[in-house]
């Protein structure tokens, strides 16, 4: 695996962490607001709360899969399970895109697909 694709796996990572971060703790926040593109009084629900929370945890689940992948994984595993990861994150967005927001394929998708296309051809 190359430098390049190394860096850009993990920062698709810490990307699905800051995602996990803003969903589970910072649902009201500002920040969480503007980058899902909700209202505020729809984010102070208890069951809007609830939903975010639990697609954090996916999230979360996803950038520190990645990380294991990178740090704990035996060294003829990293590329297929960095594929794997990543990938999960490249269908996520397409479908995001597709069902939420246009937007979500470059603002949570772009990365991961640099990171899919340095893993294939470098």
């Amino acid at each position: 695996m190359s430098i390049l694709s190394y860096i850009l796996v993990v920062l698709v990572a810490l990307e699905a962490i800051f995602i996990m971060l803003l969903e589970m703790f910072a649902v009201e926040s500002k920040m969480s607001q503007k980058a899902f593109g909700l209202s505020p009084e729809y984010l102070s629900q208890k069951e809007a709360k609830i939903a975010m929370a639990n697609q954090g945890l996916y999230n979360g689940f996803v950038g520190v899969g990645i990380l294991v992948v990178l740090f704990v994984f035996p060294s003829n595993a990293v590329f297929y399970g960095a594929l794997l990861f990543v990938g999960f994150v490249v269908i996520a967005a397409i479908y995001g895109s597709l069902t939420v927001n246009p937007k979500v394929i470059f603002s949570q998708g772009l990365l991961a697909i640099l990171a899919v296309l340095s893993l294939l051809f470098t």
